[in-house]
């Protein structure tokens, strides 16, 4: 199948098939495009967990609004942001890309300062919804990843994101959960939606041309 047939293909699995695991090679790569996607400065001001106890799953669940797919999917992604931008942090990014190409560049320092001079002084709200931005543009990129390998994914915003906080003990690491996304196969027999058509509104309705 093409991509844009894979993504036709992908729905939002309403019933996973518990018995069936995700191999480590599909997940790798799913997990590695996560990695390599876009952020705002190349910060990457969010992190992955993966989750796969069942015990931290069963709790998850339950305050997830019993959504199934929590605990019948075989791994469980949850995408959590910074909650502040710190000189600490900009500056790891910062150094970390000059180690990795091996020099230093005027313009790219003074993108730093420019950064250092002006996120730290904004409110640690602000500042966090814009890293959870950024992890909306990694979950786009989870939900393609996933289709590309052919396995089912459904993105969650509906649990309560302190008390998953203080089960995966995020504050403690200075991040706030964002969304998550179970990862899976159908169960076909058991699932609502997976027969019915795909419904987007049309192009000449979606896209508008400014030439």
């Amino acid at each position: 199948m093409t991509l844009l047939q894979k993504l036709k293909w992908r729905y939002a699995t309403k019933k996973m098939n518990p018995e069936k695991a995700v191999p480590q090679e599909k997940l790798d790569r799913i997990l590695e495009a996560i990695r390599l996607s876009a952020s705002s400065s190349g910060l990457q001001p969010y992190e992955l967990f993966v989750v796969t106890n069942p015990e931290v799953r069963e709790k998850i669940k339950a305050i997830a609004w019993n959504q199934a797919q929590v605990t019948e999917g075989s791994h469980l992604l949850v995408f959590a942001a910074w909650d502040n931008y710190t000189a600490e942090r900009i500056n790891t990014m910062f150094d970390l890309t000059n180690d990795e190409r091996g020099f230093k560049n005027e313009g790219w320092e003074n993108y730093r300062q420019m950064l250092l001079n002006n996120y730290p002084a904004r409110t640690p709200e602000v500042n966090f919804q814009h890293a959870a931005r950024q992890a909306y543009i990694g979950l786009g990129t989870a939900l393609i990843a996933a289709a590309e390998e052919q396995v089912d994914a459904t993105p969650m915003e509906g649990f309560d994101p302190a008390a998953l906080d203080e089960i995966l003990g995020l504050k403690a690491r200075g991040l706030r959960s964002v969304v998550i996304l179970p990862l899976g196969y159908r169960e076909e027999s058991g699932d609502w939606l997976v027969s019915l058509k795909k419904v987007r509104r049309p192009v000449e309705r979606f896209v508008t041309e400014v030439k």
